[in-house]
């Protein structure tokens, strides 16, 4: 028997053998059976007089919410002792009011003394006040609860315990949410607080023990503890460097150093931590998290039961691998040694991962075969997708030409001085381009993405954190082997990294401490998630890729088929395919016209009347229901524009902002699309499929930006990089150039060094 707070609490429980609880977070969303366990700090306001009814609100929608999905939740709480003390004071001073007013006058009403309140008789005035409002609140939501007040008794005593094991059992076979408490009204005194003034909240110390001892009696899945920190840090929150634990493992209370307890009750986050061990060891996984955060309270409870990355998960399995934050870290580190290299040095290690894809290339379409046949066993890709992840030797011979490309574009790249000025004599400042930091990138079923992705990492001196598609696995994990011998032969193997833990993309997107700029690669759906989901850090890309194809009257009657099948037909899934075909409406029952219907026809291309181009039609294909669709397969928009003018309009107000092209043979009609078409990628008589890095000579991209923001279209190298001034003088003071000082600005433009064009 061990005892922590005065209750006994035997090793292994008699009504339950001992279980296993789940190893990760994506698991809880099996949870069944959930206690969740609110400190005083949640429950209480921050004056510690009365109950804090809009978190206490909002906690009761979340528990009806899982009770209405089928679970069993039980609640174990605080707040008797302050609710009971906010209508003992508030008796007090009505009675105090009354006689001083009969007896002194009313100037002394301002000085009445407030006298100290016995916590057991604020227990027992606030009990029945708090069970009546959870069950008001639970009432609105149909469920009904029921009152367990406990004391340390009832768990000395057999009887007493199996009695209470019965209880809880049936009122859950009854679809009744228990809310448990310790009876503080009859409980020993607690040891004297002084920061509650004159009140001691005695119950939050007990409650920790006294909900891991239900959860594990009870052998429920998972215990929720609710408190007023953000989960267990490393050190005490607030100090310097603490980190938030995303994942405690047994064994790892010596890294911890434990600080003061919350602003009331009697538990600190040691008492917790231990509570939770006890839990875990009798097979309940457990969370600590926060319950009082205003941006996080209203939906804590269902983001962790969701699997969400909120608070600290207990967990007996500990990952043979480092943690994603441990890894963002590593990225950083192994970014910078990255960025102090030569420029020849980082093309060296670029160079021999494109010797690497050729030379190890039966390797990679070994795995590759795996994926696919994964895939195709499981049939959960699409044939857009599935040709997405295949992998063919011509691919791997591509992405090392392209490889190639940016090694020898990288050699000016890093600490390019850009511009120079003079501030002063013997004060020149610079401007010269440096790393963003750590870039996250998270691709779908295109393994190509990462050699790219991590070729232009290089190149531009970022640390790398890379999340692909469980479906390119295998393919990603040689793929990201082969960039890891490579960035060894200059020391700097961490600074591409591949998370293969379950972190959700959601989860990610919140280490806006460790990540600098997140680029998504996949499904409009994808990147529209990551946008939504990115909290603190800006997201390059696009959310759709709705590129169109104006033919224009005086469009060439060659060019047109060629332009539209290669735009369409090459490779439909990609972002720059073809989504919307604009015609000019004089070429509507043209020879022109017919050619262009005939020949999607025999690409199979399914076709979708606009509202316009359906008005002209006696039997016209299925009207579109969206001109804002991006189809992603051979399937596309036909509508009918009156003049170049309606056709811009019309891409402006149905377009991505990511590609569109005019087809004319009339050069000012050209230039008046080009100067007006407010996308990335404006084309002339050429198809949308050149919208890429590769074909621009960039080498690859990281990605397509529709954004306004530092880099828009097929981003590079240079957009991957940002710049940082470097100032350079000989005791210089600002006071040295005020109205009496004796220095003058002179802001003189110097010529910038030479570039390395070889």
């Amino acid at each position: 028997i061990r005892f922590w707070s005065n209750i006994p609490f035997l090793t292994v429980p008699l009504s339950r053998a001992h279980g296993k609880s789940f190893a990760h977070r994506s698991e809880l969303k099996h949870a069944k059976r959930i206690v969740v366990k609110l400190g005083s700090a949640v429950v209480t306001r921050g004056d510690e007089c009365g109950l804090a009814l809009g978190r206490l609100a909002s906690i009761v929608e979340q528990v009806s919410m899982l009770q209405n999905q089928g679970r069993e939740m039980m609640i174990v709480t605080s707040g008797a002792v302050a609710f009971g003390k906010q209508r003992l004071r508030h008796e007090i001073l009505l009675s105090q009011s009354v006689r001083q007013a009969l007896h002194s006058g009313q100037s002394q009403l301002k000085d009445m003394a407030i006298p100290v309140l016995e916590a057991r008789a604020c227990a027992a005035a606030g009990q029945s006040g708090l069970m009546a409002l959870y069950e008001a609140m639970f009432t609105q939501y149909s469920i009904c609860a029921a009152q367990i007040l406990v004391t340390n008794l009832d768990f000395h005593d057999e009887q007493k315990r199996r009695n209470l094991n019965g209880t809880l059992h049936e009122l859950l076979r009854m679809n009744i949410v228990p809310i448990i408490n310790t009876n503080d009204a009859v409980v020993p005194p607690p040891e004297p607080n002084s920061d509650l003034q004159g009140v001691n909240v005695i119950s939050v110390k007990d409650n920790d023990s006294l909900a891991a001892r239900l959860a594990v009696e009870m052998k429920t899945d998972l215990l929720i503890v609710l408190s007023d920190v953000e989960g267990l840090f490393d050190s005490p929150p607030g100090s310097d460097d603490a980190k938030l634990i995303d994942i405690f493992y047994p064994g790892d209370q010596q890294s911890v150093t434990f600080g003061t307890k919350s602003r009331v009750g009697m538990g600190g986050m040691e008492a917790k931590v231990k509570a939770a061990l006890w839990a875990l060891q009798g097979g309940t996984s457990v969370v600590i998290a926060n319950g009082t955060h205003p941006k996080i309270s209203g939906h804590v409870i269902t983001d962790i039961v969701e699997g969400k990355k909120v608070g600290t998960f207990f967990s007996e399995v500990k990952p043979a691998g480092p943690t994603v934050e441990q890894q963002a870290e590593m990225a950083r580190s192994g970014g910078r040694t990255l960025a102090a290299l030569q420029p020849e040095q980082r093309a060296e290690i670029i160079y021999h991962l494109a010797d690497l894809l050729t030379d190890q290339r039966e390797e990679i379409l070994l795995a590759n075969k795996k994926d696919l046949e994964e895939a195709e066993n499981k049939g959960r890709l699409a044939l857009p997708l599935l040709k997405r992840l295949s992998l063919s030797t011509s691919k791997l011979n591509s992405l090392a030409i392209g490889l190639r490309q940016i090694a020898a574009s990288s050699q000016d790249s890093v600490g390019r001085v850009i511009r120079r000025t003079r501030i002063a004599k013997a004060l020149d400042l610079e401007q010269v381009t440096v790393p963003i930091g750590v870039l996250l990138v998270i691709f779908e079923s295109r393994p190509d993405c990462l050699p790219q992705v991590s070729a232009l990492a290089i190149a531009s001196g970022n640390g790398l954190l890379l999340k692909g598609g469980k479906e390119a696995a295998h393919s990603n994990q040689i793929l990201h082997h082969l960039t890891q011998e490579a960035l060894s032969i200059h020391g700097v193997r961490d600074a591409v990294q591949l998370v293969n833990t379950r972190e959700e993309v959601e989860d990610l997107c919140r280490l806006d401490k460790l990540i600098d700029l997140i680029i998504p690669r996949g499904s409009s759906q994808l990147v529209r998630n990551i946008q939504k989901a990115a909290k603190g850090i800006p997201v390059m890309g696009h959310s759709e890729g709705i590129c169109h194809v104006y033919v224009d009257t005086d469009a060439s009657v060659e060019k047109v088929t060629r332009i539209i099948r290669d735009s369409k037909c090459e490779y439909p899934a990609a972002c720059n395919a073809l989504e919307t075909l604009l015609i000019h409406r004089d070429l509507l029952r043209t020879p022109l016209f017919d050619q262009i219907i005939d020949m999607l026809r025999v690409e199979q291309v399914k076709i979708h009347a606009g509202p316009k181009f359906a008005s002209y039609l006696t039997f016209s294909p299925s009207e579109v229901k969206s001109l804002r669709t991006e189809y992603g397969d051979l399937q596309c928009c036909i509508e009918v524009v009156d003049s170049v003018q309606e056709a811009v309009e019309h891409i402006h107000k149905y377009g991505s902002s990511h590609t569109d092209v005019i087809i004319t043979e009339n050069e000012q009609t050209a230039e008046f699309f080009l100067q007006h078409v407010d996308s990335a990628c404006v084309f002339w008589n050429a198809s949308t499929r050149f919208s890429d890095g590769y074909r621009f000579g960039l080498g690859a991209e990281v990605g397509i930006s529709t954004s306004r923001i530092h880099a828009r279209g097929p981003v590079g190298i240079e957009g991957l990089l940002t710049t940082k001034w470097l100032l350079r003088g000989d005791n210089h003071v600002v006071s040295d150039f005020s109205e009496h000082g004796s220095m003058k600005y002179l802001h003189e433009s110097l010529p910038l060094p030479q570039r390395n064009t070889n």
